[in-house]
């Protein structure tokens, strides 16, 4: 008797088991349909912005896709979004590109994208991902093969548009300045990463813990200089 009792309680629990095996199996098999369904709305959204020759989101593909999410091309949302993507062509995104930055933003229609904008730019904003996009922000604009600087003219628009509403005094001096010294017709990404450290760091206007021993980009040291002369 006790062994008959035994073999009937295994074969339950095997009945058991097996059920919840079917149910886990069935779980993944929805939710593996699931994210077939969303990679195809994404690849959809892809196409309806594509250039067809070239298999690729160009600048006109872009600006359509800017009026269609009602931000202007050249806002900082828009290049929040190619950092997501981490598109390393500025105004062109492949396919791979979108899907990896829609995916991350859980978006497959251009609503969902709109409404992920102000949950993309409070990411972005973290100080933990500030310098990455800071830093991204500079190397998508280097347009040409082996190039490693930027123009002076291009540099001021840049310094605006990534850390202008953060740090206002600062950037509107720092503009002053690049746009009337001569020393520099370029910038490189070492001065550019100095200038968010040096908003981040220096008490400003009065530049009291500003010391040039401590490894600053010399275009910085000019410009403490320039700002004290203008300031005695």
């Amino acid at each position: 008797m006790m062994r008959r009792s035994s073999t009937r309680k295994t074969g339950s629990q095997n009945s058991a088991s097996a059920m919840n095996s079917s149910h886990v199996d069935l779980f993944r098999s929805a939710s593996s349909k699931a994210m077939v369904k969303e990679l195809e709305r994404i690849d959809q959204l892809f196409n309806s912005y594509m250039n067809k020759s070239s298999g690729m989101i160009d600048p006109e593909g872009i600006e359509a896709l800017c009026s269609d999410l009602e931000v202007e091309h050249t806002d900082v949302r828009a290049l929040m979004l190619a950092w997501k993507m981490n598109a390393e062509k500025q105004g062109y995104f492949t396919l791979d590109e979108w899907r990896r930055g829609l995916k991350a933003l859980r978006a497959d229609t251009i609503n969902k994208l709109k409404k992920g904008l102000p949950e993309l730019e409070k990411e972005v904003r973290k100080p933990s991902n500030f310098g990455d996009f800071y830093s991204y922000a500079f190397r998508y604009c280097l347009t040409e093969e082996k190039q490693k600087s930027i123009d002076i003219e291009s540099i001021c628009e840049l310094l605006d548009l990534v850390i202008g509403s953060q740090f206002r005094a600062q950037i509107d001096f720092l503009i002053e300045y690049l746009k009337i010294q001569n020393d520099y017709k370029v910038i490189n990404m070492d001065q550019w990463m100095g200038f968010l450290r040096f908003c981040n760091e220096i008490s400003f206007p009065d530049l009291s813990n500003y010391d040039p021993e401590h490894a600053w980009p010399f275009i910085l040291d000019n410009f403490v200089e320039w700002m004290k002369a203008r300031q005695s």
